[in-house]
């Protein structure tokens, strides 16, 4: 072993963790697919051209001295790198560059974050339909906004920023159509007083409603029966609202219902998962250091249940503290005082979150979609077909797998995956915790044969 601990992921989370460790005295390397760190929160943040950046907002912005930071602490960075295998031992397979190399240390630090949750709806297939979080991608950078008429649909704190940015930007939004459901707002109003502790978060939210209302943007809540419209591509949307048929005409269509951890590799390495109903989504189990079941791998950020960028940061220096401890570079009377602040931090910066889990909780027929609606886009298998399952006998995601391919495609299931796992828990009328999720295996990520069987590049000779 070269290193005392590797990190996989340069967002917040990992950045924080590098930052910390390296500190702390412990020879680290970080692993990232993109060729800049920042993650999908600060992506290009070094590098944003000014206009972009005042468009972007100062919590974007938030992230450059941490990205300079860590590019500047002598850290072993390997960018543009590609994970596609860890096995229990903790060594990490990957590609860069075409070559093909491994990495082992006795502590790892995953911190992949968060996904957005699929949006499955008649017509999210056709052209012109994409996650909100992809616009946000492309502002960032490239600086580019979509053109033609947007509507955004869905629900969440991020698809009303992408709103505000991109009016920000001058682009043409034609409606934002919000499906919470009305209970959601009756079922957050106990974690009102919670949310009240984070004051700034709350001006941030109203803010954005602010600057939305000004811009007279149609604005429907509450809405139901959502389809996009449109034969080669997306030319309309339509939705139910108060009982009323409504269509939006559009060019493009940007779906956002939250976002959800990123569990493929938690999920590779078997550690033990919850089900978490406040997110609708899994989640590992960790300790307050992010350790997991399994001894030496930790989570930080978004990977271990969603808690938004400054809890990220927190969690990822909690992380790397704990990796110390664990290979006894600090006592644990030091350990505890290096802790003490950002696990006050870490509290005010989860006050807010069961307001918002149950204000933007998603519709149930977004978590378990039904009928027509494609679920599994790389194998083109329907919520019904998915369904049909159950008659033949299929009690978990895995057997559904075998029977239709759904998740067998690209993507791996990480499309499909929650959408699976809902369709069944209905139709057997069982809870997602008893169903089950996908059974995930190596690779990651689609590589080359030739990565797979060829033999790894020696330590000293791996791409920098």
């Amino acid at each position: 072993m070269t290193h005392d601990l590797v990190i996989i992921g340069a967002g917040p989370a990992g950045m924080a963790a590098a930052l910390a460790a390296a500190k702390l005295g412990l020879k680290t390397a970080v692993f990232d697919e993109q060729s800049r760190p920042g993650g999908q929160i600060y992506r290009n943040v070094g590098d944003v051209a000014p206009q972009v950046g005042r468009l972007l907002g100062s919590d974007y912005l938030h992230g450059r001295p941490l990205a300079a930071r860590f590019l500047h602490a002598g850290i072993d960075r390997h960018l543009a790198t590609t994970v596609w295998d860890i096995t229990p031992d903790l060594t990490v397979s990957a590609i860069a560059g075409g070559r093909n190399f491994q990495l082992r240390a006795p502590q790892l630090i995953v911190a992949t974050g968060a996904m957005e949750r699929a949006s499955p709806l008649p017509g999210w297939t056709l052209p012109g339909v994409l996650n909100a979080g992809a616009a946000q991608i492309a502002l960032k950078s490239s600086g580019s906004i979509p053109s033609g008429r947007i509507v955004l649909a869905g629900c969440g704190p991020l698809l009303l920023l992408v709103a505000c940015q991109l009016l920000a930007a001058g682009a043409d939004i034609a409606g934002i159509v919000e499906t919470a459901p009305a209970a959601n707002r009756r079922a957050a109003l106990p974690a009102m007083a919670g949310a009240l502790l984070a004051p700034k978060l709350l001006a941030k939210g109203l803010a954005m409603i602010r600057r939305i209302r000004r811009a007279r943007v149609p604005w429907f809540i509450e809405a139901t029966d959502i389809a996009i419209e449109g034969d080669e591509r997306a030319e309309a949307l339509r939705f139910t609202v108060a009982g009323e048929r409504k269509r939006i005409a559009a060019d493009i269509v940007l779906l956002h219902h939250g976002v959800v951890p990123n569990t493929q590799i938690s999920r590779l390495l078997r550690v033990e998962h919850a089900w978490d109903d406040a997110q609708q989504a899994w989640r590992p189990h960790q300790d307050v250091f992010g350790e997991t079941s399994l001894s030496g791998f930790r989570i930080a950020g978004d990977g271990g249940g969603i808690a938004g960028v400054l809890a990220a940061a927190t969690s990822g220096e909690l992380a790397a503290i704990g990796a110390a401890y664990a290979l006894g570079r600090v006592s644990f009377e030091e350990r505890d005082r290096l802790t003490k602040a950002p696990r006050r931090a870490l509290r005010g910066q989860l006050r807010i979150r069961p307001f918002l889990d149950a204000l933007y909780r998603p519709p149930d027929w977004i978590t378990a979609p039904s009928g027509e609606t494609i679920v599994c886009r790389c194998e083109e298998v329907s919520a019904q077909e998915i369904a049909r399952m159950v008659d033949l006998g299929c009690l978990g995601p895995n057997q559904t797998k075998f029977f239709s391919r759904c998740g067998m495609g690209p993507c791996q299931g990480r499309i499909c995956g929650l959408g699976v796992t809902g369709i069944l828990a209905r139709e057997l009328s069982m809870t997602p915790a008893a169903v089950g999720a996908y059974r995930i295996r190596s690779p990651l990520k689609p590589v080359p044969l030739a990565a797979i069987g060829c033999v790894p590049a020696k330590e000293s000779e791996t791409p920098r």
